[in-house]
Formats: structure tokens, sequence, C-alpha cells
């Protein structure tokens, strides 16, 4: 007779569905269960082997003993004993047949009691970190359930990808978006190891993340143990935060001190989970904690010594120019009207395109490498520059020949390659309000509308003399982006690789109320298609997604694309495709080397779209470049456009 707390759960529709002498798994409830069928009966076993958690309903009966398909050790297949009179049998479950029906019994389940992993994944969610990008896996399950439990409720989204470097690139363009941190989520050893790259990502260009991993068991730790890796060790140079969770640790104020480092520092924060510590009980009494009290204003003005500096800099200038950086992408309402106030132009770093509109009348476009004549000429012409939340790299190339004021909430940025003759140290909307309210009506400068306007048209001249290139191997990269401007939403988010397409993009693309995403200082390959799911995270269907990558970036991450389908993430992603590392040949050719290993063998990157669900079309001909780009922003879903380029046309 069953006992009053057993509910009863069919497994098996037909007996015919396990044959005589057969094993199999099967679930009542959240119960694993092997089941078993031998002379003429079936019977339930606890599907975990007692040492090593082998699947048993994965094993086989062999001379009458159910084995173990791990490590072979036998179990009698009804009663769970084993031979030799040990004590370390399996639990059984009640059966029952009804019909051709096979039940096992399983008792009820208590109430869940919250686990080490629920206290740190509450207080996690509860200072804003509800979006997670990951693959659950053997040595995470314990954190898993936590989150899918948070999950059901409403209060975090979880992502599953095709490859954990993918994860830690979502997670990191998320941060770049929103100055917010996500988290990504891995098993132990290769899948830790995976997220490397995309962690240094964020370290580098200063995206807060958290990184969540998975660990061998405490009591195995040392011992060389399947997929050990020593992560705390391992992510010690790219987590200044970075902890291994202990059974007696202080949970929640673990969690809560991560994703503060993470916010204040603009840093990644790192915390591995033992596997056995995952389901623990907590200390008793430990809550969840949340960020009420834990954080500080930022609104921090500026030494005076200092802005005084910078105010006599620019009262004497007549031709300020002002250069803003990835840094200053939450405070450009106020720098656009400091920068109207006082009739400056306004260039950006590659990594800041878009942070001013092309058509305003005092926008510039790009300065550097990836940049246009217009910015070089104003930089080059001005007598001061105040630079705003950049940080001066090679590829921006921004002199150090002019008088420049430099504004930065981070002090180790302001002077970092070279001395800066005003080092300002300040919020930033903190310091502009300040230097709009001291410097109205006190400057006199010249008003370099009219020759932003003329430079423009110069540069709008060249770019069509360069439409008219075709040398009859593939579609230009002025012709792609020229389309890309007048097709793409006008407030989409855009997500950028590397290579010369991104060159390309930065100078020909011409952005209104435009975000850019992109690997800047690692500038890693492969960036764009995980940067788009990371956005997707961020504004879901509120904002069009755009990914632009060239056909040896995507290919890194190819299978991503699957993601897109399976989440209805509507990203319109464009391949250009010249068969080639394009960017690598021009280097060789430059550097006087031989062209050597950067021929790409590709396959058909519009039919793989369409093998995964997405929409996807290849153009080949500039003249079907108008229709094809038509049609990929007409899609409502993941659409994949693939252009045959020249990889000498950029």
């Amino acid at each position: 007779m069953a006992s009053k707390n057993v509910k009863w759960y069919k497994v098996l529709e037909s007996k015919k569905d396990l044959p005589e002498g057969r094993v199999k798994t099967v679930t009542a409830n959240h119960q694993g269960i092997c089941l078993t069928h031998y002379k003429g009966k079936f019977s339930a076993l606890d599907n975990r082997c007692p040492h090593q958690g082998g699947p048993l309903g994965e094993g086989s009966i062999e001379n009458g003993m159910l084995r173990c398909p791990w490590h072979g050790w036998d179990f009698d297949p009804c009663t769970g004993l084993p031979p030799g009179g040990y004590d370390d049998g399996v639990k059984t479950f009640e059966v029952k047949e009804e019909g051709d029906a096979v039940f096992v019994g399983v008792e009820e389940e208590v109430e869940h009691e919250a686990t080490i992993s629920d206290i740190m994944v509450e207080t996690m969610v509860n200072w804003g970190v509800n979006r997670v990008f990951g693959m659950v896996g053997h040595s995470n399950l314990g954190v898993a359930d936590a989150l899918r439990r948070k999950e059901e409720k409403g209060d975090l989204k979880f992502f599953g990808i095709r490859h954990e470097g993918a994860a830690a690139f979502a997670a990191s363009a998320y941060g770049k978006l929103t100055g917010k941190p996500a988290a990504c989520f891995t098993i132990a050893g290769p899948g830790a190891t995976n997220l490397y790259t995309g962690l240094w990502d964020a370290k580098v260009d200063r995206a807060p993340l958290l990184a969540l991993t998975g660990q061998v068991a405490t009591q195995v730790v040392g011992t060389g143990n399947f997929q050990e890796v020593d992560l705390v060790n391992a992510f010690e140079s790219v987590a200044p935060f970075n902890h291994r969770v202990e059974g007696a640790s202080k949970h929640a104020e673990l969690m809560s001190l991560a994703v503060k480092h993470a916010i204040i520092n603009r840093e990644v924060s790192h915390l591995t989970f033992p596997d056995d510590i995952q389901t623990q009980l907590p200390p008793k009494g430990e809550r969840a904690q949340t960020p009420v009290g834990r954080m500080p204003s930022f609104s921090i003005a500026s030494p005076k010594e200092a802005f005084d500096k910078a105010v006599d800099l620019l009262k004497s200038s007549k031709r300020p120019v002002i250069i803003v950086g990835h840094g200053a992408r939450f405070n450009m309402e106020a720098i656009i009207s400091f920068a109207e106030s006082i009739n400056a132009p306004v260039l950006t770093t590659f990594k800041g395109k878009g942070q001013i509109a092309d058509s305003h009348p005092l926008g510039c476009g790009v300065l550097g490498r990836s940049g246009t004549p217009i910015a070089s000429w104003f930089m080059n012409e001005s007598d001061a520059l105040l630079v705003i939340g950049a940080s001066f790299s090679n590829h921006t190339g921004i002199t150090p020949k002019k008088p420049t004021i430099q504004i930065d909430f981070d002090p180790l940025v302001l002077s970092k390659f070279h001395a800066i003759d005003v080092p300002l140290w300040g919020e930033i909307s903190t310091t502009m309000a300040q230097l709009t309210d001291v410097l109205k009506g006190q400057m006199n400068t010249v008003d370099q509308r009219p020759e932003i306007e003329a430079r423009t048209k110069i540069w709008k001249e060249e770019k069509a003399k360069r439409l008219l290139e075709d040398e009859g191997y593939g579609i230009s990269s002025i012709a792609i982006f020229d389309s890309l401007t007048r097709f793409a939403p006008k407030n989409a988010i855009m997500c950028v690789d590397v290579g010369n397409n991104a060159y390309s993009f930065g100078r020909y693309f011409e952005s209104e109320q435009h975000n850019f995403l992109m690997s800047g200082y690692l500038g890693s390959i492969g960036f764009a298609l995980p940067a788009s799911m990371g956005a997707f995270a961020a504004v879901g269907n509120s904002r069009p997604i755009v990914a632009v990558a060239g056909d040896g970036g995507l290919c890194q991450y190819l299978a991503e694309i699957t993601t897109l389908v399976k989440y209805k993430m509507p990203v319109k992603l464009i391949v250009v495709n010249n068969g080639e590392l394009g960017k690598i040949s021009k280097e060789q050719r430059a550097g006087e080397f031989d062209v050597w290993k950067t021929d790409l063998h590709n396959p058909n990157f519009a039919e793989f779209a369409q093998s995964c669900g997405a929409w996807g079309s290849r153009v080949e001909s500039k003249t079907d470049l108008e229709d094809a780009m038509k049609s990929l922003f007409e899609e409502k879903g993941p659409a994949v456009l693939e252009v045959m380029a020249d990889v000498n046309l950029i």
C-alpha cells in the first residue's frame, strides 16, 4: 500500500516501451528514475549511482545485475542492493501498473528551501543584474536551478548560447551599451576558459561584467579531477574581484561586492562555485542583500585649480574643438548644448561614433584610421582641444601638439599616454554643467559652422566619385555602407566587427541617432554577432539592431545565428564576404611581406542562415544591392544579408 504522501507519475505509456532485460531513464516530477524490466517485473531505482553519480538508466543488466555505465558497479535490478553484503545500495520507489501503463510513486516535494545559490542569485538580481548569457552543464547545475527559479518568476532572463565566448562578448556589449553589468555563466574547465577573450574585451573597454563559473567539488580540488582548472588563479589578471564561493562564505555580501566592484570600477568580477557548495543551505539567518545604502553618489565636481585652468584655456581659444569618446556616451545632450554655445565642432572616436549625428551642423564624424577627412581637418585647424571620455588611442590619433583639456571620471585615464595641459578629473555631466555655467557669455569664438558645411560638401563629392568605382570583382564597401545609411533605421544599435569592414563602416556610414558597439582596445574578431545578442538583451524589441561582420569574423561564432532564431531576436546581420582576411592581406603588403594564408573558404552564409530558420539572401551585383537591402529591413525576424564584396575597394 502506497504511503499517503506519495504521488504517482506515469513513466511508460506502454510496457512495450521497455522490453524484458532492459533499463531506461525516466523522470517522475523532478526525480530521475532508473526503470528496470527484469523477470517480468518493473522496478524503479534512483537513477544516480551512489559512488560517482553515474546515470544507472544508461547502464545494462549483465548476469542478472544492473551495471553502472560509469564504473561497472553492480546492483540488483529490482531491490537496488549490491552483491557481497555492501551497504551502498540504491534507493527504490514504488511501482504500479494500470492497464498497459507503468507508474512510479514519488514522495511529494517539500517546499523548496533557499540554497547558497538562491541567496546569491537573488542578491545579484536585487543589484540589477537580470540578464545572463551562458550554457548549463554538469558542474553548474545548482546555480542553474537558482537562475531557473528567478526566470520563472519573471525576475531574470537567461539566454542559452552555443559557445561560451559568445556569452562573454554579449555580456560585454550589454555593459558597453547600458553601463550596467550582465552575467555570463559557464561550467568549470573549458567552459570557463572559453570566456577569457570576451572578459578581456570588457576589461580593456571598461565595461562592467559579472562572470559566474562552476567548479569541481571542494573535496577534489587540487587532485587533478576531470575538468579541474584553478579558475581563481586563471582569472586573476582579468578580474580584479575574483573569488571562490565557500560553504562558510558571507554569500550575499560576496555577491554584493562582486556587482559593486563591476559597476564602480567598470571592471570584470568573477565568482566560481564548487559543485557541492551550490545546493548547500546557507548559514542560518542569511538573507539576500540589496544595493540600498551601498552605493555613493557619482556627482563629483572637478578640483578648483584644474577647473580654473581649463576655463582660462577655453576663454583664450578662438577655434576650440571637442572630441568625445565612448566614455561620454551618457552625457551627449549636455556636451552638444555646450558645443552649440561656443560654436565648437564635435569629433568622435570610432567607439564614440553616433554620439552626435553626422547631419548636425557641428558634427564632423569620426577621427582617426576609421574616420573622415572632415574630422582630421578641424583638429589640425584648432587652437584648443576639449577631449571628453576618450583615451587617446593610436587608432584615434588625437594630436599631442595642441593645447588640450581632458575630462574623465577615472583619474588613471587622465594623461595616460602623455602629458595633458589640463587633466580635469570629475564626473562628466557635473563638469559640463560647471563649464556651461561659468563660460556663458565669456567666450569669443569663431563660428565654424560654415567651414563644417564646406568640408562636408567636399567629402560628399569625394564619396560620390568613389561610389562609381567598380572593378568587376564584387561590390565596393562604400556602396554597401551608402546603401546601409539609407535603409537602416535611424535609431538602430549598430554592432561592428573587426577588419576592413569596420574601417569602411566608420568612414562611410552616416549616423543619426545610432549607438555603436565594437571591440575597441582588444580589437577582437568575431564580436559583432554576439554583441547583437547583448544589445537585444538590453533593449528587446524597442530598438532595431544591426550587426555588420566580415566573413572571417562571422565564422568564429556562426552558430549563434541559431540563438537569434531561438529567442526571436530580430537582428539584421550584414556579412561582407570578400573571401579573405582583407585587413591582414593589406598589412602584409604594407610591410613588404608576401600575402600568405589569408584566403578563406566560406559557406554560403545566406543558405546557412536559412538552414537555421532565419531569413537569408545573397547579393552579388551592385545593381541588386538596393532591393536586397530593402528586403533585409522589411523582414520582421532575424535576417542575414550576404554581400559579395571586392576586397580591394574599401
